[in-house]
């Protein structure tokens, strides 16, 4: 691995976001550095590892052995009262990743494409001349080093050092992030369908989750509101104490971490640098994935990062056609998903119960299209007294 001091684009962070930039930029001829703090890629992982069917299609994704252990074909979901909701729609199929291995084959199409690689390497600061980013400062292994670039990139995660050093704000608030706590566990009975509960004796602020890995093997987690200072493994250990399929069940991973469920960050670039994936809060605000968007998010970074090479044009106005182009694309939907968030979170158990009993299958898949007016009449018909809450989504 030969080192250099100069490269068109420097992106901090080898998730999927970082990954995908670094193949499309690269692909095209860009001369890019992916700079990652952690020695092995995938780790942490901080979710139930699900992605729709369609960012496989759409973005070329590695579909190799062991990456996607276990197709999804639908999915349940649960009321307080376990009563149930069964989808099986275009909209809930897609694959439980093995992170660990899924990300390091983004990463070797990057590296085939011509990208560069840096783990376990930390980066420390900007470069900056005459107060223009010009490029990061890195430690590995004791050793300061210096890559400067016209481009610098932050795929950097939830933490985001480096884009809040830049000028992005700062870590979500408490009210917008969720903190969850997972096992992956063997000896589980799966079917191919995902399992989400909702309720706050399940996971105030939140939901608890079944995703199935293989025929025995599943991700079983928890996330809550940190507003609520409910202690995700707690409930946890309760959710799994409560239901007799986990009785032979052991865990073989423990995995956890923070997300952001709100609106993405105001603005995704400044002049010569650019935010992508979980670093701009680009994740879904009703259940926290994000690894979807994030590669959208990339792809569209990297194809954008190539015309601005082309152009010798790093403006924050010239950049911002990768902003405009995945809010074109998301904007619309995650703002109904976050006024649908929001009004989930009102909803005592009670209320929730009421829904699941007057609304089925279509009604959901109408839900997850945005379309809520349907819906809000069924519920209100035998509650009106929830007029104010479910008003929100009309």
């Amino acid at each position: 691995m030969k080192l250099k001091s100069d490269y068109d684009a420097v992106v901090i962070g080898a998730g999927p976001a970082g990954c995908l930039f670094a193949r499309t930029a690269a692909g095209k001829g860009l001369d890019v550095l992916v700079i990652e703090k952690k020695k092995d890629l995938g780790t942490p992982v901080r979710c139930g590892e699900g992605l729709d069917v369609k960012y496989f299609k759409e973005f070329d994704l590695p579909r190799v052995p062991g990456a996607q252990p276990f197709e999804i074909n639908g999915a349940v979901l649960y009321g307080p009262k376990k009563q149930k909701i069964v989808l099986r729609t275009g909209m809930t199929k897609g694959f439980v990743l093995e992170r660990k291995i899924f990300d390091k084959h983004l990463a070797i199409q990057a590296i085939r494409a011509g990208a560069h690689f840096l783990p376990k390497t930390i980066v420390t600061g900007l470069i900056k001349d005459g107060g223009k980013i010009a490029g990061v400062k890195a430690i590995r292994e004791g050793v300061e080093l210096e890559f400067r670039a016209p481009l610098v990139i932050s795929a950097e995660g939830m933490e985001a050092k480096i884009a809040r050093e830049a000028g992005f704000p700062a870590l979500a608030s408490l009210y917008d992030t969720d903190t969850c706590y997972e096992y992956e566990m063997a000896n589980v009975e799966c079917e191919d369908l995902i399992e989400i509960y909702f309720g706050n004796e399940f996971a105030p602020r939140g939901y608890a989750w079944v995703f199935p890995k293989g025929k025995d093997v599943a991700n079983v987690g928890i996330g809550v509101g940190c507003a609520t200072g409910a202690n995700p493994k707690e409930f946890l250990e309760r959710f799994i104490a409560g239901d007799r399929r986990f009785d032979a069940a052991e865990p073989i991973e423990v995995k956890g971490g923070l997300i952001s469920v709100g609106a993405p960050i105001r603005e995704f670039v400044k002049d010569n640098f650019m935010v992508i994936g979980t670093s701009a809060h680009q994740v879904d605000p009703v259940h926290g994935g994000g690894i979807g968007l994030a590669v959208e998010a990339g792809f569209i970074a990297g194809n954008v990062a190539v015309e601005a090479v082309e152009q010798k044009n790093f403006s924050k106005e010239f950049l911002a056609k990768y902003e405009r182009e995945w809010r074109a694309r998301e904007d619309d939907k995650l703002e109904k998903r976050l006024k649908l968030r929001h009004v989930m979170e009102k909803l005592s158990d009670d209320d929730l119960n009421h829904v699941f009993n007057e609304i089925n299958d279509s009604d959901v898949d109408a839900l997850l299209r945005g379309e809520y007016k349907g819906i809000v009449a069924k519920i209100l018909l035998k509650r009106p007294s929830l007029l104010k809450v479910v008003s929100a989504l009309l």
